[in-house]
This record gives C-alpha cells, sequence and structure tokens, in this order.
C-alpha cells in the first residue's frame, strides 16, 4: 500500500510544484487551487505517515528504519508551514517557498518509497 500512495503523493506535489512555479513566473499570490493542492497533498502525507508508522517494524533493523520513519513523519508538516508562509508574504517569493516545499515532498516521498522497496520485509 506505500508504493501506489507514494506515486500519488509525488504526483500531486509534481502538480504542486509546477503551479507554484506558474503563479511564481506570472507574479502571482496564493489562491484557493494552489492552496487546495497543497492540502490534498497534506492529506497523503498524513496517510502515508500512519501506513509507514504501522509498516515500520517490517523494515530491517540493520537498515534505513530510523531514515524512513524520520522521513515519513517530519513530512506532513512541510506544506502547512509553506502555505502559512505563501499566505503570510505577498511577494514573488513565496510561491518560490511553495515550489521548494512541494520538491522536497517528492524527493522525499520518492526516498521512502525507495527504502521500503529496499528493505521491507515480506
Amino acid at each position: 500500500m506505500i508504493i501506489p500512495l507514494s506515486v500519488g503523493v509525488i504526483a500531486l506535489s509534481v502538480v504542486w510544484m509546477l503551479l507554484a512555479a506558474s503563479y511564481a513566473v506570472r507574479d502571482r499570490l496564493i489562491n484557493d487551487l494552489l492552496l487546495a493542492v497543497a492540502v490534498l497533498t497534506e492529506l497523503g502525507l498524513i496517510v502515508l505517515a500512519v501506513l509507514s508508522a504501522k509498516g515500520f517494524r517490517t523494515i530491517d533493523p540493520s537498515s534505513e528504519g530510523a531514515t524512513f520513519l524520520a522521513y515519513a513523519l517530519s513530512l506532513p508538516a512541510v506544506p502547512p508551514f509553506a502555505a502559512l508562509l505563501a499566505i503570510r508574504e505577498k511577494s514573488r517569493w513565496a510561491m518560490g517557498v511553495m515550489v521548494v516545499a512541494a520538491f522536497t515532498v517528492a524527493v522525499m516521498t520518492a526516498r521512502i518509497a525507495q527504502i521500503w522497496n529496499l528493505y521491507a520485509v515480506r
């Protein structure tokens, strides 16, 4: 279940990143559409964190288990902080923060999927 969910979260975060980048290029501020994509990404990250915490014991103890759990539990903090900063900041750089946050979510989620594929004992 972690792999399909990870792929979905990565896809959402790429959409979020591209949308925020287009807003940055056009010098637009955050709106409901961008916020909705960030919220959908956040919901996926929360579900991923719960599933990862439940499946943490299936990761080989001598491998990347701590990294896996740290990524899964810390990722849900990224979209809310980025959204709050984008709402507060009224410049193009707010969208830059959203782009970086979305990229961070995509890369760390891909790493979660990679660790699961390599070290989960099935």
